[in-house]
């Protein structure tokens, strides 16, 4: 009995090891895969950083509003809180290669690039859980 309850629990053990080396290895090919396609795009204009910010003053984008050129990359920095950043289509009638709704920005300096692909005008973004509070900006795109 003794022989099979230590047999189980080797075997447990190395089950466990197993399924923490399958999830690491895993993890490792999804940003393989991230770099591989962020790298793929890469910029051939500026970087604009709009920081997400949760303070004294409220949820807040800043800047709020911007321009941009096709090519420049906007790269959302998170400051304080929790937040996300979403073109919602629905707000950007007719315009085509809008990102998907970002996770959600967790970590202090955690950021997101959204390559600018647009096509000209103006584009409406939102953080989702903040949207109702005022934490809403907008994008210019010129060529």
């Amino acid at each position: 009995m003794k022989q099979h309850r230590m047999l189980l629990a080797v075997f447990a053990a190395g089950a466990a090891i197993a399924a923490c080396g399958g999830k690491e290895a895993a993890s490792t090919d999804t940003s393989a895969a991230a770099t591989a396609s962020a790298s793929s795009a890469a910029p051939t204009g500026k970087v604009i950083t709009v920081e997400l910010n949760s303070d004294g003053q409220g949820n807040y984008f800043k800047p709020n509003e911007f321009e941009a050129h096709r090519g420049d990359v906007i790269r959302f920095t998170l400051k304080s809180g929790v937040h996300n950043v979403h073109f919602l289509p629905d707000s950007n009638p007719g315009k085509t290669n809008l990102p998907p709704a970002s996770d959600m920005l967790q970590l202090p300096d955690q950021t997101l690039d959204i390559p600018v692909n647009f096509a000209e005008g103006t584009y409406y973004f939102q953080c989702d859980p903040h949207a109702a509070l005022g934490m809403k900006g907008h994008v210019k795109v010129e060529d």
